[in-house]
């Protein structure tokens, strides 16, 4: 069963030239992991600071192999050291 991942960020950014990039290539990477099926990124009416990842996935596992990968953790730390957050993680299942 797919299962949806979810990945809250907030951008407090000051180094927008080195974030951007760095988003690109974690999207990127995902995009030929086994098992990644679509990724929807949306960003809040309210704060324009939040933002909010959906990531789907064919299994949680499949997220799990991608998650623990040395190449998307350091390319993560890179991120939240850029952004001054630490970005949250959460996985949902369909309940049909």
């Amino acid at each position: 069963m797919p299962v949806h991942v979810v990945i809250k960020r907030k951008f407090k950014m000051n180094k927008p030239e080195e974030l951007f990039p760095l988003l690109n290539e974690l999207r990127n990477l995902a995009k030929i992991q086994e098992g990644y099926i679509s990724t929807d990124t949306l960003q809040s009416t309210e704060n324009n600071e939040d933002y909010l990842v959906i990531s789907k996935w064919d299994t949680a596992e499949n997220w799990d192999n991608w998650f623990k990968r040395k190449e998307r953790r350091e390319i993560q730390g890179r991120i939240d050291s850029l952004i001054g957050e630490r970005t949250f993680y959460e996985i949902f299942q369909p309940t049909e």
